[in-house]
């Protein structure tokens, strides 16, 4: 196992790698579709491998098969909801505490806002990629976020 590498530029990506061999997974669980195929093609231009789900159920099944370093979740629904969503898919996966989880919403948090509910769960509402990719390397860097 070898430190996570990081790599920040505005033109390049940015990557967090967690062994020699294979790049972290992201499972990304949005409900709409353009949405989630967006994220998950920016993910993987940053070299992470994505296991895409559509809602909390697809989301389960994918996180038992897929194992995730960590989590994205942006459903529809206030933020309360969304976190107790993903909270929900972390322990029915069986996934553990240690997967940090990432919870996209657009009520009750002002843009650009990064908070930590909690049992390793964020909410945040990014200005734009730039700002979710840095949250993502700091997580699976395990690199505290400002309260």
């Amino acid at each position: 196992m070898k430190p996570l590498l990081l790599k920040v530029s505005e033109q390049k990506s940015v990557l967090a790698t967690i062994d020699d061999n294979m790049p972290p997974v992201i499972l990304v669980v949005e409900d709409v579709h353009e949405t989630r195929d967006g994220i998950e093609t920016l993910l993987m231009a940053d070299g992470y491998r994505v296991a895409p789900a559509r809602d909390e159920r697809d989301a389960i099944e994918s996180a038992q098969r897929k194992r995730p370093d960590l989590i994205l979740v942006s459903l529809a629904g206030s933020a309360h909801d969304v976190v107790v969503s993903a909270r929900n898919i972390r322990q029915r996966a069986g996934v553990g505490e240690c997967v940090p989880v990432v919870v996209f919403s657009i009520e009750g948090i002002e843009e650009g806002e990064e908070v930590e509910t909690g049992e390793n769960v964020y909410l945040t509402r990014p200005d734009n990629f730039n700002q979710l990719r840095r949250l993502i390397v700091r997580l699976l860097n395990k690199i505290p976020i400002a309260a």
